[in-house]
């Protein structure tokens, strides 16, 4: 008896050291771009822009051809990612903006990615763009479970690479307008990945390029480029924070953590400027832009690299979103979410550290604008089988419900017209779009 209660003793301090099946705790490192299409990185095609490091992330990883953001603007596609509930569940729904500086902040109590890393024993911290609450609200990022934080708190602000300020945690940064706050933001995050080497960590990186206004110290390679003003800057800024994302990975090898660290690499949705996306064709092969519920503004570039870990060179279709980050994260990290945390997403380990192809039964978001509490468009994924995968089909709602549609009874309205969705096998289909008919108030 006591040798059985022995064993099951190393066994469960096995698994709460993450050792269980051989897989360690990993630190993780999760990048952000904004406004970047996923025709933008060479390892989804393209041909113009140099991306040799998220090259080299993918083909040492895993790139992912079916990740979607949270939504297609910036504050809610975010706070998909941060606190793993979709567009439907989220405290945040829209750019909502406040004066004179800031965003709609998220609520007191709201559980992120952040805390349950801290809860965990992580280091934790964040880098670039926050644009989920200013300083003091409940929604600043030290609130959100972040130690540190440096960079832009209010995204309006993320519009210009020459700011007068910064800020570091609740102190603001004075600037002189003439530093270059991409390089800024990536310096202090390579000093703190210095600084917390020998220690668990969790680092965001949400930088602000490639988001207008398009601008760069210097045009690089695109110099001579036989393109307009803007495309050249729009390229440049791409490789030099492909440049950044080099460093960092050049900073984990020299601290000897590279082969402990689990790097994602994102956009927050597609890109929208009309000379990029003609030039490079930007959200690749996909209708629709940034602020369009169409997949050129959904889908996004996705790639993870974890040595030894995720197979080199794989390519793998499995439909996930922000919102499946959470999940995955809880359990990469053996940290079980809070009893009265809910989460709408689903772990993708199988995928990300074996290449399986996971089925999922459906997707569903929003769009919603300013301080409209009407969504501008509706999508849903819907799962078709074809061969031995699965591909989703992308479709939108009109703004306004439409009668005449008779609706499956698994398709629910919740108050406010937050959100539809319904199992992947009830939607109706129409000629690419789906119309549905006026609901009563029907809460799950």
């Amino acid at each position: 008896m006591r040798k059985t209660f022995q064993l099951w003793a190393v066994l469960c301090l096995a698994s709460l050291n993450g050792l269980a099946g051989g897989t360690p705790k990993p630190n993780i490192i999760f990048i952000l771009a904004d406004d970047m299409g996923i025709g933008d990185a060479g390892c989804y095609g393209q041909k113009w822009i140099q991306t040799p490091n998220l090259d080299r992330l993918a083909a040492e990883g895993i790139r992912f051809t079916q990740a979607y953001a949270g939504t297609t603007v910036c504050a809610p596609s975010r706070c998909a990612l941060m606190t793993g509930r979709h567009i439907g569940h989220a405290a945040i729904r829209a750019n909502r903006e406040l004066a004179p500086e800031g965003q709609e902040p998220l609520p007191a109590g709201t559980f992120t990615v952040a805390q349950l890393c801290k809860n965990a024993g992580y280091a934790t911290a964040a880098f670039g763009k926050w644009g989920l609450g200013f300083v003091d609200s409940s929604g600043a990022p030290d609130r959100m479970g972040f130690d540190t934080f440096f960079g832009y708190n209010c995204q309006r602000e993320a519009h210009h690479y020459y700011p007068n300020h910064l800020w570091r945690n609740h102190e603001r940064i004075p600037l002189d307008g003439k530093t270059y706050a991409h390089d800024f933001i990536a310096g202090e995050a390579l000093a703190w990945l210095r600084a917390h080497a020998k220690e668990r960590f969790f680092l965001y990186v949400p930088f602000t390029i490639p988001h207008p206004l398009f601008e760069v110290p210097d045009l690089g390679p695109y110099t001579n480029a036989p393109w307009p003003d803007a495309q050249k800057k729009y390229a440049a800024m791409l490789t030099r924070m492909d440049a950044s994302i080099g460093q960092i990975m050049a900073l984990l090898q020299e601290l000897k953590i590279d082969d402990q660290t689990l790097v994602f690499f994102s956009s927050d949705q597609g890109a929208d400027n009309p000379g990029v996306l003609k030039t490079f064709h930007s959200n690749g092969p996909f209708r629709g832009i940034k602020r369009t519920m169409y997949e050129g503004g959904l889908r996004v570039p996705m790639v993870a690299r974890w040595p030894h870990q995720i197979p080199a060179g794989v390519v793998n279709s499995t439909p996930w979103a922000f919102y499946d980050f959470l999940p995955t994260v809880s359990e990469l990290i053996h940290q079980p979410l809070p009893a009265k945390v809910k989460t709408d997403g689903l772990s993708i380990i199988p995928a990300l550290l074996k290449g399986d192809t996971l089925a999922r039964e459906f997707f569903i978001g929003n769009c919603m604008r300013g301080h409209s509490s009407k969504p501008s468009g509706w999508a849903i994924g819907r799962a078709c089988a074809t061969g031995s995968e699965n591909h989703w089909n992308f479709m939108t709602w009109p703004r306004m419900l439409r009668k005449r549609t008779t609706l499956p009874p698994k398709i629910r309205r919740w108050s406010g017209g937050s959100i539809i969705f319904c199992s992947a096998s009830m939607c109706p289909i129409h000629s690419g779009r789906i119309r549905l008919a006026s609901l009563k108030q029907n809460r799950p």
